[in-house]
């Protein structure tokens, strides 16, 4: 018989830990996994579709029949070298411990049951119940159960979050003078103790005078940053202006700005795309549908213009924006003209996804409701001559199994940064209007 140190740990999985990340079962190490027969009862609901919740399920499904035997339903099969052990657990009978608190009839509270009993078969070993749902974590906790969140692929520290920008102060006047001249010093010309990533801004201070400059990590130099007005849209402040020049850098094919409501995150990222509507294909503007819901998009009345109408409107508003400030433009035909000609193209990201992303200014609304999955499915999608847009603010998330630690934009932020492709920016000051301000601050 074997012996099972009592140092590995037996992890209960939730549904939702395998429709957030299907690879979830090579993050455990060592440790061993139970799948609770009403988990497989749930991913056969989500098999079909075409979101990333139903590619998680169906990839998921796919591994245990790999595994399958009859094993898995005893003693478990092991995953590989320097994993654990993985299991299906049956039903069992409601311990009155649990029963006496919360109905049978709840498919949470089964698996709450089983971790339970699991718990008790287990007194040497830890038994940890995983679920992105904090609720069912602290039903867990209420009993005496030991309850985590999967944390595989959170950030750590949302605090320290790379924000793309930095202020260097006591620089000298003719470094100053040389950056307004495009003279581009070498970035060794200053001394830091912690070194500019590529395409990270910067406010140079010298005395009285300052400059806007980006670190060009191909050509290891200091580039003066100019204040450009696109699409009729002209930045009201330097962390508006740096992202517009990343948005109109070609060199840069992957952008993110984060940010609170109001202070223009997607209003610069639409004026940029249209501003470049004669080097790309198309422009899309998409926005995630939150998932994890029984009430999804499909059982909205209506058309497939009804039914995503409520999640894209907000781009609508920001299109009249521009289109009110470009109305005696001659490099602004009315957006419904491009609508009309699918160079401009608007929709709910489930409806973009399968999409080819060849030469396409690709701009991803609300990116802060997507998973790092799901982020980069979008992402490896795209062609040659393709630039992608996440905006987002990390702070403000509707969907019910992410927070600022583990969502899509924050992972995507961390991870790319100081890549020569890639630039972000956190904006910070509002422009939408002095009441969209204070109300931010303030409530």
């Amino acid at each position: 018989m074997e012996t099972v140190s009592s140092e590995r740990k037996i992890f209960v999985l939730d549904t939702n830990v395998i429709l957030h990340d299907s690879d979830s079962l090579r993050h455990f190490a060592d440790n061993d996994i139970v799948i609770p027969i009403i988990v497989l009862e749930e991913l056969d609901n989500f098999k079909r579709g075409n979101e990333i919740i139903n590619y998680h399920a169906r990839k998921f499904v796919r591994t245990l029949d790999e595994l399958c035997g009859d094993a898995i339903f005893n003693s478990g099969i092991p995953l590989g070298p320097g994993l654990g052990k993985i299991s299906i657990r049956l039903d069992e009978e409601m311990a009155p411990e649990i029963k006496a608190s919360f109905s049978p009839l709840k498919k949470d509270h089964r698996i709450l049951n089983l971790t339970y009993i699991i718990t008790r078969e287990n007194k040497n070993r830890k038994v940890v119940l995983v679920s992105k749902d904090v609720n069912l974590r602290m039903k867990a906790k209420a009993v005496g159960l030991l309850a985590e969140d999967y944390t595989s692929d959170h950030i750590k520290d949302v605090k320290t979050l790379y924000t793309g920008t930095r202020t260097i102060e006591d620089v000298s006047d003719e470094l100053v003078d040389r950056i307004y001249a495009d003279d581009q010093p070498k970035i060794s010309e200053l001394s830091l103790s912690e070194p500019l990533k590529s395409n990270e801004f910067t406010v140079l201070r010298s005395g009285n005078k300052s400059v806007l400059a980006t670190f060009d990590g191909y050509q290891e130099v200091l580039r003066r940053v100019e204040k450009k007005t696109v699409s009729g849209i002209t930045p009201r402040n330097a962390e508006q202006i740096f992202a517009l020049d990343a948005l109109l850098n070609p060199k840069i094919s992957l952008v993110t700005i984060s940010g609170k409501a109001g202070t223009g995150k997607t209003l610069l990222a639409l004026a940029a795309g249209l501003e470049q509507r004669s080097h790309y294909r198309q422009i899309y503007l998409a926005r995630p549908i939150v998932p994890l819901s029984n009430k999804d998009i499909g059982y909205l009345p209506g058309d497939i213009n009804s039914k995503i109408s409520p999640y894209t409107q907000p781009l609508f508003d920001n299109l009249g924006v521009i289109q009110s400030q470009n109305r005696a433009g001659k490099n602004a035909p009315h957006f419904r003209d491009l609508l009309e000609n699918e160079k401009l193209v608007i929709s709910a990201l489930s409806y973009i996804r399968g999409r080819s992303l060849v030469k396409i200014f690709f701009i991803v609304d609300e990116a802060q409701n997507l998973t790092p999955h799901e982020v980069k499915t979008i992402v490896t999608r795209a062609g040659e001559n393709t630039k992608i847009v996440f905006t987002g603010d990390i702070f403000q998330i509707d969907h019910p199994y992410l927070d600022s630690h583990s969502n899509g934009l924050s992972h995507i932020i961390a991870k790319m940064q100081g890549e020569k492709l890639y630039a972000h920016i956190n904006l910070e000051k509002g422009e939408r209007s002095e009441l969209a301000e204070l109300a931010s601050n303030r409530l």
